[in-house]
C-alpha cells in the first residue's frame, strides 16, 4: 500500500495580491519616476521649462485634484508595495524573522505610508 505525503504547506490565497501590487509598483516605479525626475530635477532648474509651470499655485492645483490622487498612488503608493514586497522576501531568503509577521509589518507599513500620502491629498483636496 502506498502512503500519500501530506504537505504541512499552507497555501498562501493572498499572494497573487502581493505580487500583483509589486509589479504594478515595479512599472510605475519605472516608468513615471524617470519622468519625474526629468521634468522637476533637470528640465526646470535648466529653465528649459516656463518658471510658471510648477510654481506654487499650479503645482497646488494639480496635486490637490482627481488626477493628482491617481498621480500620487502610482508614484508613491504602488512603489511602497513593490517596496515591502522586495523586503519581506529579501529577509524570508536570508532567513531574518518571521515570515507571517514580516509579512504584517512589511504590507502594513506600505499600506499606512499609503493612506498617509492619499490622505493628504484628500486633505487638500478638501482645503
Amino acid at each position: 500500500m502506498e502512503k500519500i505525503a501530506i504537505s504541512k504547506h499552507k497555501q498562501a490565497f493572498d499572494e497573487p495580491l502581493w505580487w500583483g501590487l509589486f509589479s504594478a509598483g515595479g512599472v510605475c516605479f519605472a516608468v513615471f519616476l524617470p519622468a519625474v525626475i526629468l521634468f522637476i530635477a533637470i528640465l526646470l532648474p535648466l529653465g528649459l521649462l516656463p518658471a510658471e509651470a510648477l510654481s506654487y499655485e499650479r503645482a497646488s492645483k494639480l496635486l490637490f485634484s482627481v488626477p493628482g490622487f491617481l498621480f500620487v498612488g502610482a508614484v508613491v503608493c504602488l512603489p511602497l508595495f513593490h517596496a515591502a514586497h522586495r523586503l519581506r522576501h529579501g529577509m524570508f531568503d536570508i532567513s531574518v524573522g518571521n515570515d507571517a509577521l514580516n509579512k504584517k509589518l512589511m504590507y502594513g507599513g506600505a499600506a499606512l505610508l499609503s493612506m498617509v500620502a492619499l490622505g493628504l491629498v484628500v486633505i487638500g483636496m478638501l482645503g
